[in-house]
């Protein structure tokens, strides 16, 4: 039981940790749950701890959360920025509906995350390159200021993150950040579109998975969801702050290391 403890704290820390950094949450879990033998609770385990990552998001924004449900039925432009919200989701939510099932069982491997890591590595170092983006000016206001051609094109390249190795949150923001938005905008958007994506995906899942667990299961899975929404609520606060003065080249740097790093242990046999 110990050993089970730890090995959830291990994988909760991890899904903590990524799910808004843009080096993908799923990608690492894949790994990880091969490396630590849990294959088999490893999909039901991942239902919890992203909810436990929505939860983190949800408390960390829920000042201004509150303040929007508050302001939902008079303001127009509180109306309009979740109106984007849901326009950036639904072309994911659709694809995923009609194909998600096979897309799982077709690419959820180690040497898919390992190849979707290096691709999304190469990308990032590229933006980040874009004489355009270089000479934006870093703080431009408010998220909520978001246009309808923004969203879009942030929902139609968050189509990728279906890819496991891509990243939910690294697609969000790249999409983000082509559109015309400055880092933290980037960012920032990403952490909202974690709410109805992520937190509707992940409500689903736990409906049809709870009632086949024991106590014992269920009493790991919950330990996970908590320790990851105590690391998710840190992730946040740290990356919020470091794109505020940093540029993404580091995230390009280490998914391309990250993704060497798992197909050499896939051709050891470390990894399968």
């Amino acid at each position: 039981m110990t050993e089970d403890i730890i090995k959830v704290i291990v994988l909760a820390l991890v899904e903590g940790v990524t799910e808004f950094l843009p080096v993908s949450s799923t990608g690492h879990l894949i790994v990880g749950t091969s490396l630590l033998g849990l294959n088999g609770m490893g999909a039901v385990f991942e239902v919890f701890i992203q909810f436990g990552a929505v939860l983190a998001v949800v408390m960390y924004h829920r000042k201004t959360l509150y303040g929007h449900t508050v302001k939902l039925t008079s303001s127009p432009d509180v109306r309009r920025f979740w109106s984007l919200v849901a326009l950036s989701c639904l072309p994911a939510v659709l694809l995923g509906l009609l194909a998600g099932e096979h897309i799982g069982r077709l690419l959820f491997s180690p040497r898919v995350v390992a190849i979707s890591l290096i691709a999304g590595g190469v990308v990032f170092l590229i933006v980040e390159r874009l004489p355009i983006f270089q000479s934006r000016a870093t703080d431009q206001g408010s998220i909520t200021q978001i246009t309808m051609k923004q969203a879009l094109l942030v929902g139609l390249v968050q189509i990728l993150a279906l890819i496991p190795g891509v990243s939910r949150s690294g697609s969000s923001i790249i999409g983000g950040i082509l559109s015309g938005l400055d880092r933290r905008q980037a960012t920032e958007y990403s952490f909202f579109l974690a709410i109805p994506l992520l937190g509707g995906a992940t409500l689903y899942r736990l409906v049809t998975v709870i009632y086949t667990l024991d106590h014992g299961e269920l009493f790991l899975l919950m330990l996970g969801a908590v320790f990851s929404s105590v690391f998710a609520w840190l992730s946040m606060d740290w990356l919020l702050r470091f794109v505020s003065n940093n540029s993404f080249v580091v995230f390009g740097y280490y998914r391309i290391l990250a993704g060497l790093l798992i197909l050499a242990a896939v051709a050891s046999g470390l990894i399968s």
